[in-house]
C-alpha cells in the first residue's frame, strides 16, 4: 500500500494521513551492506491546499538498521524527520504526478528518507573500532617505537 490522497477530498477541507508505510512498498534499496531497512516508515502528514499546489508537513521516522563502519557492532538508529514539509506544485515541470485525482507521496518520503540516511554509520560518535585491531596498532606502535602512524611519513623523502 502506497501513501495517496484524493484532490477532490483536499477541496473540501484539509486531510491528515497518519499509518505506517510497509518495507516492501516503500522500496528502499540502500545499496549499502552497513544500513538495512527492516521495519516500516511511520508517518503523521497534514495536507493543506494552496495555491501554488498542496503544502504537505508532519512528521516521518524510520529505524534503520545499521552495521558500524569501525566496530562492525549492529545497532539501530532511529531516524525522525519531526519537522518534514514539502510543497506539491500542481502544475509546471516539477508537479507531482496526479492520476485520476490522486497523487502519490511514497517516492517524496523515499526520497527525502535516503538524504537523511548516515553514509559512514558509527555506533557511537567515539567509537574507536574492533578492539583486536586496537590491540595490534597499540603493539605494533611500542615494538617500532612510533608514536603516531603518520609519523612514518616525516621520514619519507621524495624526490622532486
Amino acid at each position: 500500500m502506497s501513501v495517496q490522497f484524493s484532490l477532490s477530498q483536499l477541496e473540501i477541507r484539509n486531510l491528515t494521513l497518519q499509518g505506517e508505510l510497509a518495507v516492501e512498498d516503500l522500496d528502499l534499496d540502500t545499496g549499502d551492506a552497513m544500513l538495512q531497512v527492516r521495519q516500516p516508515l511511520r508517518y503523521d502528514i497534514q495536507l493543506e491546499k494552496v495555491e501554488a499546489g498542496v503544502y504537505a508537513h508532519g512528521r516521518l521516522m524510520l529505524h534503520l538498521n545499521c552495521c558500524c563502519v569501525r566496530c562492525l557492532k549492529e545497532f539501530v538508529l532511529p531516524l525522525e524527520l519531526a519537522q518534514w514539509s514539502r510543497l506539491l506544485p500542481l502544475t509546471g515541470e516539477d508537479a507531482v504526478p496526479v492520476e485520476k485525482d490522486i497523487v502519490d507521496l511514497t517516492p517524496i518520503l523515499r526520497e527525502d528518507m535516503l538524504l537523511v540516511f548516515p553514509q559512514h554509520p558509527l555506533c557511537e560518535p567515539g567509537c574507536g573500532g574492533l578492539p583486536q585491531w586496537q590491540q595490534m596498532q597499540a603493539s605494533q606502535q611500542a615494538a617500532s617505537g612510533v608514536n603516531s602512524p603518520w609519523s612514518v611519513l616525516d621520514q619519507l623523502k621524495l624526490k622532486s
